[in-house]
């Protein structure tokens, strides 16, 4: 029973990390111990931390405890991760190629950091021409939007808070934004700043949040939507930074 919780624990832990749902992480935690033998299941999941206790059919008990200090979206692992454990339900117990196969889906191939930043260029710029900006707009968000990943992504690297990087982000963009507006590159910056903005918004977040909040699980859904709602604020206060240390969007 101690195995069956530590693989419970694993595949819980980083289906947390790609961002699944709390209620969606608490059923698979469950149903994986319970098909494996488990007389009792009682999970305690929030965004940061994993609390589970299983007891088996001897009286004996087991808790483990994990700390969760990243999170993420990624569909395609959360899906793999739901296949594995479901594949565990089905069997009644821990496959022997286990190890492996847990291996091969959280060392699973990731986009190149190339593709994700043209990525993000591209949908900058789209996002600009949706809210009806101009050509020239969209090309100086397509700019825009490499610049807020580069932020980004070397913000990542130093593992400073999420929040820290929306603020650092919308800073970035708003400058070169203002830059592009005196240079006489554009008229105006408000599609610019809201298409590139998209980028930043934490839809997954808040989407989760209330979802977990739907489905009764209060801790889990005001923690992800507080945070959802202080990512917010930091992406406000890094445009009005911005505007602040350049001193207004005047030529």
């Amino acid at each position: 029973m101690e195995k069956v919780l530590q693989c419970a624990m694993d595949i819980g832990e980083q289906m947390l990390i790609c961002g699944g749902e709390v209620h969606r992480v608490e059923d698979s935690v469950k149903r994986i111990c319970l098909a494996c033998g488990a007389k009792r299941v009682d999970p305690f999941i929030i965004t940061s931390c994993m609390i589970v206790t299983v007891t088996d059919t001897e009286g004996s008990s087991y808790t483990q405890t994990r700390r969760i200090t990243s999170m993420g979206a990624n569909n395609e692992m959360l899906h793999n991760l739901n296949q594995l454990s479901r594949r565990i339900c089905a069997l009644g117990h821990i496959p022997d190629d286990y190890e492996k196969a847990f291996d091969n889906v959280s060392n699973s191939k990731k986009y190149p950091t190339y593709v994700l930043a043209l990525a993000n260029m591209l949908m900058a710029g789209v996002f600009t021409l949706f809210f009806l900006g101009t050509l020239t707009e969209s090309l100086i968000s397509v700019i825009v939007g490499g610049v807020i990943f580069l932020v980004s992504f070397l913000i990542d690297k130093t593992h400073l808070n999420n929040i820290f990087s929306k603020y650092i982000s919308a800073l970035a963009a708003t400058a070169f934004a203002v830059a592009a507006l005196r240079l006489g590159l554009v008229t105006s910056i408000d599609k610019i700043i809201i298409g590139c903005i998209m980028l930043l918004i934490p839809g997954s977040g808040l989407t989760n949040g209330l979802r977990d909040l739907f489905t009764g699980d209060s801790i889990a859904g005001l923690l992800r939507s507080i945070e959802a709602v202080l990512c917010a604020l930091a992406i406000a206060a890094g445009y009005f930074s911005a505007i602040f240390i350049l001193g207004g969007l005047g030529a």
